[in-house]
């Protein structure tokens, strides 16, 4: 896919100045800080936020869970809703047959936690 891996270290640098991420959720890889549990990738065509180095288009988040596999893989996927339009982007997808789990905010950002007709989860961010 020629797809980029984000560097994410000036933005870890600042969550770990500000006390908002344990310094074990952290590692060392190719000389750079990164999240311990996951890593993203990104299209290099496409626009990424210069502060936390996260992809705004075409990415691919691969994370850890501390759950064993018990049934077949999944995927899981973020959708990124246009600047100011993730509430309208929630709604739509509601409309479609979508269900909200929940809202999520943290100090790395804001989602919304959904799942498809058939309860396959999935982040409008």
């Amino acid at each position: 896919m020629h797809y980029e891996v984000e560097d994410n270290g000036a933005f870890i640098e600042r969550l770990l100045e500000l006390g908002v991420l344990p310094r074990e959720d952290v590692v060392e890889f190719h000389a750079r800080l990164a999240f311990r549990d996951l890593v993203a990738v990104r299209h290099p065509d496409d626009p990424y936020d210069k502060d936390s180095g996260t992809g705004l288009g075409r990415r691919v988040l691969f994370q850890r869970v501390p759950e064993a596999k018990s049934v077949k893989n999944r995927l899981h996927l973020d959708l990124h809703a246009a600047a100011g339009e993730r509430e309208s982007e929630v709604q739509r997808l509601r409309g479609l047959g979508a269900s909200v789990l929940r809202h999520v905010k943290e100090p790395g950002g804001e989602w919304a936690v959904m799942a498809d007709p058939e309860g396959n989860e999935f982040c409008v961010q």
